[in-house]
């Protein structure tokens, strides 16, 4: 046997005892759990006591036994770092199928560092997560501290002013933490990579102080004159949920170890599926896998039926949902109404373009599946019907099965037109508010709606209206938009028929009102906040505006808390405090 064989032979006999050594601490573990339930049948409360302590031991005392047999079967502390480096890539290798990897991990890094000598702890043949750094600050040097939390990053174009930024960001810290008590453990844990979407560039971090952990993000923009700025200060888990929207693009983040980056980022938004994190951070095909496993499990603990989506039917697709599980499914129809002039590819072409596109927080991501098996005890008759009525090029039956052939599966939503139904006077106007708003921030992103109804717009549940209709879309750049012409004659007036000539990419704004509008008090918010909607020259001097190329900013945050609003706001009500009465009714915020 050559020394090299003989070399790398040792090396995986290594790892495997190391292997078995985790797997026999995890046994006796899961052993300890398990029979936790017989000692609560019969109240035995101090054995459950004596488990308790005992199992704190079982790590410490695997680990011991690993090391020792390390060094007694292989004199492992002696081995030189080349086979080190070989025992931790049969390690990996071992790791594939296995169940508990992370924690596997964890048992490689405390046997080796318990067998070599610590100025190898840092090693790269550890298992490293140099997801986050840490920092220290006091109260004295808060302000330091962020100021190098940013410049770590070492963007290589300058700041505007990084120095005014930060004490805007101090001054949302005090805004939102007040006079809190600095304590032992207070430091703020930023992740290694700047997020990148959009026009922005995001620091994504928390804030840990005693028990209390607060995510925060600090988004970096360019400004006009083309220096850098924080744009504004994020806290809370709402804020951070926003940022990370089902309905915005993925981020661009570069990382060694995404599972970390996961771990991090779900400990600031534990209501958020590590399914669309890893979506967020671009990985979609994982969130894929986990979105089916999720899916899977809930599938065996739940017993409800799938059916019918509520609201309005489609006539493209056929929407179904399992009331239980938070999303709905969208199966293509195999033919359409002939007002739809369309094919299945078209429709699959416009649902790639929106994954492939910035969506701006207003366009539903969509996960899509071929060739999906569900029970088929779990669907109500009427949906079974539907299917094979409208689609059956896309249904099998296999025994006990019902097998789609391609769908669509998307966050559920309140349609709004259902929720304008029963919404109070300040939700139906904070919803049009919205609504015009979503279609504004398409328009910023070159995306026309096409289908403009309520109904193809939801309600999320932080109250945002977003898109999830997409067989009409267009580039808005590809659109002619139009004022209707003026009727020659009474006939032409009078007719129920269009008179004039109509291109295939042509948009008439003002004819959006009849379908839209029929409410009066819906009209009155409309006309207040978003009239221009009906003007072709908005939409005309938008896709000018992106022709020229023009790219919007869209934020995943009110804009009025960009510190760039607040200095102008400060700025007015000083001017407004110091003005003579005539001329402080007179002052108004700049634009």
């Amino acid at each position: 046997m050559f020394p090299q064989q003989l070399t790398d032979r040792r090396a995986f006999d290594i790892a495997r005892a190391m292997l078995e050594g985790f797997d026999k601490h995890y046994r006796l573990f899961r052993q300890a759990s398990a029979e936790a339930k017989s000692r609560f049948e019969s109240a035995d409360w101090h054995g459950q006591q004596r488990a308790q302590r005992e199992r704190i031991e079982f790590y410490d005392k695997r680990v011991d036994e690993g090391a020792e047999r390390l060094q007694t079967e292989f004199r492992a502390s002696e081995l030189p770092m080349e086979v080190w480096h070989q025992v931790k890539l049969h390690y990996i290798g071992m790791l594939i199928e296995h169940h508990q990897p992370e924690l596997a991990e964890t048992f490689f890094n405390s046997v080796t560092t318990k067998i070599l000598h610590r100025s190898y702890f840092r090693n790269d043949f550890i298992f490293a997560q140099p997801t986050y750094r840490a920092y220290y600050p006091t109260r004295d040097t808060l302000r330091d501290t962020l100021l190098r939390i940013v410049t770590n990053f070492q963007l290589q174009r300058d700041f505007e002013d990084l120095g005014r930024d930060v004490e805007h960001v101090l001054g949302a810290m005090r805004k939102q933490f007040g006079d809190m008590r600095l304590r032992t453990n207070f430091q703020i844990q930023v992740l290694s990579s700047l997020f990148f979407r959009n026009k922005g560039a995001y620091i994504v971090g928390k804030i840990i102080n005693g028990f209390n952990e607060t995510p925060f993000a600090l988004p970096i923009l360019h400004t006009p004159g083309g220096w850098l700025t924080i744009d504004t200060a994020l806290f809370g888990e709402d804020e951070l949920l926003i940022v990370f929207s089902f309905a915005r693009a993925y981020f661009l983040v570069e990382m060694e170890i995404p599972a970390a980056y996961v771990h991090f980022l779900r400990s600031m938004m534990p209501r958020k599926p590590r399914s669309e994190i890893y979506s967020a951070l671009g990985l979609h095909k994982q969130g894929k896998n986990l979105f089916y496993r999720d899916f899977l499990f809930h599938l065996r603990h739940s017993s409800d039926t799938f059916r019918t989506a509520p609201g309005i039917k489609g006539m493209v697709m056929l929407v179904f949902d399992l009331p239980s599980f938070p999303y709905v499914f969208k199966v293509i129809r195999d033919w359409f109404p002939p007002q739809k002039d369309t094919t299945r590819e078209q429709i699959k072409g416009k649902y790639l373009l929106v994954k492939s596109h910035d969506r701006v927080g207003r366009m539903a991501d969509t996960l899509e599946y071929s060739n999906v098996a569900f029970p088929r005890s779990r669907f109500d008759e009427e949906l079974i019907a539907e299917l094979n009525e409208l689609c059956p090029s896309l249904i099998e039956e296999d025994g006990e099965a019902i097998v789609i052939k391609h769908l669509y599966i998307e966050r559920r939503m309140i349609p709004l037109n259902i929720y304008l139904q029963d919404a109070t006077r300040e939700q139906m106007e904070h919803a049009v508010i919205e609504y015009g708003n979503a279609i504004k921030d398409m328009v910023a992103a070159n995306i026309f709606p096409g289908d403009m109804l309520w109904k193809n717009f939801g309600v999320t549940r932080h109250g945002k209206v977003v898109f999830y209709d997409y067989d009409e879309i267009e580039y808005l750049s590809d659109c002619n938009f139009r004022h209707v012409p003026q009727a020659r004659n009474e006939e032409e007036e009078l007719s129920s028929e269009v008179w004039y000539s109509v291109g295939p990419k042509d948009v008439f704004p003002e004819t959006f009102g009849p379908f839209l509008l029929g409410n009066p008090a819906i009209r009155e918010v409309f006309m207040k906040h978003h009239a221009e909607l009906l003007d072709p020259a908005f939409w005309q001097a938008h896709k000018q505006r992106i022709l020229a190329g023009h790219v919007h900013d869209v934020f995943p945050y009110d804009t009025a808390k960009r510190f760039k609003n607040q200095r102008r706001l400060a700025a007015a009500q000083q001017a407004a405090a110091v003005a003579p009465p005539s001329e402080a009714a007179a002052l108004s915020l700049p634009s």
